[in-house]
């Protein structure tokens, strides 16, 4: 009878070898790969809530730890948890920027080797109630705590002029306002007032010291005034008595009191420009215009 026949394809030799050689490779890599996944998955510690120390939270990612960041890292909002500290540390240098809205460099705080920069136009130190400690901007630089301390030996430096109510140092130590090279000058529109409660005031000079005052007077007021090197001039003779008291300095003078034998009085007394000069007590207040009073 009629009967239908199948087309049966069948493998012999080197080609069934070949095909099941591939099939077994397939299987062990397979096998080998899926340890691998088990493997890395057991050693990066991933589980539903992150990888590891790296856990998804609720607005961001939270870890435990520490973490190396190799490129750039970019975030709204870096905290530690609550009681716990933050380190940041860079081998090299640390930098942070912030950038305006069109992306370009607005301020920059960089921290390098020996040397700690900041890019911004204005900078500002607050303690926590907010009061302003330092300030600086283009304009001026603001010191708001109560003092201001430089304990350098070298002092401190101004290339320009200083505006300030108060120039004190603290007890037990020295104040010394020095320009080296130029002049200065202090200025007050109603007083300058010098006080040491416990020293001396003492005033150096190379050349002259003037004392100028345009509408008051000049007041020495002590218990003792002392001049030590004001030049001398010698008593006049008997024959020229007379005729010096015709050609005698225009100024004023004042005569001592009285003399112990172991000390010497003198007469003080001023020429026509204003010079002070000594002369004997009991002789006649004149002077050589030409070498006392020049």
């Amino acid at each position: 009878g009629s009967g239908t026949t199948g087309v049966q394809l069948t493998l012999y030799g080197w080609r069934k070898k070949c095909l099941y050689s591939v099939i077994l490779i397939l299987m062990i890599m397979i096998i080998i790969n899926l340890a691998l996944t088990l493997w890395i998955l057991k050693v990066m510690e991933f589980s539903s809530d992150g990888m590891g120390q790296l856990k998804i939270v609720s607005g961001g990612i939270q870890l435990t730890g520490q973490a190396m960041v190799l490129d750039i890292l970019r975030a709204s909002s870096i905290r530690s948890k609550h009681g716990q500290p933050i380190s940041i540390e860079s081998s090299r240098n640390f930098s942070i920027n912030t950038r305006d809205s069109e992306g370009y460099l607005e301020n920059q705080l960089f921290l390098g080797h020996d040397r700690l920069e900041v890019l911004a136009n204005h900078f500002r130190v607050a303690d926590t109630h907010g009061t302003s400690l330092f300030a600086v901007d283009r304009d001026e630089v603001t010191v708001g705590a109560t003092s201001l301390r430089v304990e350098g030996e070298g002092g401190v430096i101004f290339r320009d002029s200083i505006q300030t109510p108060l120039v004190w140092a603290e007890a037990g130590k020295d104040l010394k306002l020095e320009s080296p090279t130029r002049s200065l000058e202090a200025r007050a529109t109603q007083e300058i007032f010098l006080q040491s409660r416990a020293g001396s005031i003492e005033a150096n000079c190379l050349n002259d010291l003037k004392l100028h005052s345009v509408a008051g007077s000049i007041r020495l007021d002590a218990s003792t005034i002392i001049m030590p090197n004001l030049r001398t001039v010698q008593a006049p003779s008997s024959s020229s008595s007379g005729s010096s008291r015709d050609h005698s300095s225009s100024g004023s003078s004042s005569t001592a009191s009285s003399s112990s034998s172991h000390s010497k009085i003198y007469q003080l007394c001023a020429c026509s420009n204003g010079k002070l000069f000594l002369a004997p007590a009991h002789s006649i207040c004149t002077a050589d215009d030409s070498a006392i009073c020049r």
